[in-house]
């Protein structure tokens, strides 16, 4: 059976509980105690400060600013490696990046809120290593987050071990086999690394990686329909006769809507636990942030960076690669009933908050066209 774990937040790291859930028809907020969620006036602040900087960026306001390094660590990294060639759009991204660096930097500062990863509990901790890969030839450390091109990050790290002889080679993906995780090394280890190795993740727009990992898994993974299908659709579907047979390959994304509102964040499978839990932005002090819209350019920036070879190269989508468009989006989140989505919003608010992702816009005069 599938644990229900009704917790709308993350543990604090001393165990205590703090936190909200928001209403977001846009009145006053329910206010209830939960695992570590920044309280709600700072994320309404930071939510509304973000709503500025993105005005300005739309009236040319930060044009002229100079980008620092990710995360203020005096490393001086140049975003582009072609210096000077800078297009428009190169300079809207490194915008968007400098927003999203000082608004971690500022929710990352507060009280609440791990300073390191022996401030975490050992739940948390033990995700966050766990998650974290290992290249010490070229000094880096990797957060990887599956539905963020972890597979084909995975494929890099392979050939820059020598394990693999290409990215472009055709083969099924082992995740684990010849891959060094953070989790396996000794303590001194792993603070020397952090110190010292290159430290960088990828992120995506949250409800777009949600439904690509509702898709993927339940409509192509048979052990996962198996695993969590089968309750799924136990648990939460009206009307279902207790005698018919469940296979869990029909289950609907508001049937998963209703399963991740029963979840602990901090126990949910990877594939939708929130980018926060899984890599702790505010415990590891990351020197990039990549985006999965820039994915490209991005790769390219950190594969320039820790000098890889020149034939290492990042691997394009692989052609069965069914990508999650605006419009599936759209379609997926107004069909779903609102009261549903307002609940669910809370349990990602800090992958919004914190990388700086719009809230999606339901409303009816929106869902309409």
């Amino acid at each position: 059976m599938l644990p229900r774990r009704p917790d709308y937040g993350m543990k604090r790291p001393g165990g205590g509980r703090s936190g909200s859930v928001i209403n977001f028809r846009g009145t006053a907020a329910s206010v209830r105690r939960s695992s570590a969620v920044l309280p709600s006036v700072l994320t309404f602040l930071v939510i509304v400060a973000s709503g500025g900087l993105l005005l300005m960026i739309e009236k040319g306001m930060l044009n002229s600013m100079e980008t620092p390094s990710p995360r203020g660590n005096g490393r001086g990294l140049e975003l582009n490696p072609q210096a000077g060639r800078r297009g428009p759009d190169a300079v809207d991204v490194e915008i968007l990046r400098e927003i999203r660096n000082r608004t971690i930097k500022t929710m990352c500062s507060q009280k609440n809120m791990p300073h390191s990863i022996w401030s975490l509990s050992p739940l948390q901790r033990k995700t966050l290593l766990q998650h974290i890969l290992v290249n010490d030839e070229y000094r880096f450390l990797y957060c990887y987050v599956p539905k963020v091109a972890c597979s084909n990050w995975k494929r890099v790290l392979k050939v820059l071990s020598g394990t693999l002889e290409s990215v472009d080679v055709s083969i099924k993906m082992d995740h684990r086999s010849n891959l060094l995780f953070l989790s396996s090394l000794k303590p001194e280890e792993i603070r020397y690394r952090l110190k010292h190795y290159f430290k960088f993740m990828f992120v995506r727009e949250p409800m777009e990686r949600l439904l690509s990992a509702y898709r993927n898994k339940f409509g192509e993974i048979e052990s996962y329909q198996k695993k969590y299908g089968v309750e799924i659709i136990k648990r939460y579907r009206k009307g279902r006769s207790k005698g018919a047979s469940v296979t869990g390959d029909d289950v609907t994304f508001a049937e998963f809507v209703h399963y991740l509102l029963d979840e602990d964040v901090e126990r949910m499978n990877e594939h939708w636990m929130p980018m926060y839990n899984l890599c702790q932005p505010c415990a590891v002090s990351y020197d990039f942030i990549g985006s999965y819209e820039h994915l490209e350019s991005d790769a390219e920036f950190v594969l320039h960076h820790v000098r890889a070879p020149p034939y290492v190269h990042f691997p394009e989508r692989q052609t069965w690669y069914k990508p999650v468009t605006m419009e599936t989006l759209h379609y997926y989140l107004c069909s779903l009933p609102q009261k549903l989505l307002r609940e669910l919003l809370p349990k990602y608010i800090l992958d919004f908050s914190l990388f700086t992702y719009p809230l999606p816009n339901t409303t009816t005069e929106h869902c309409r066209h």
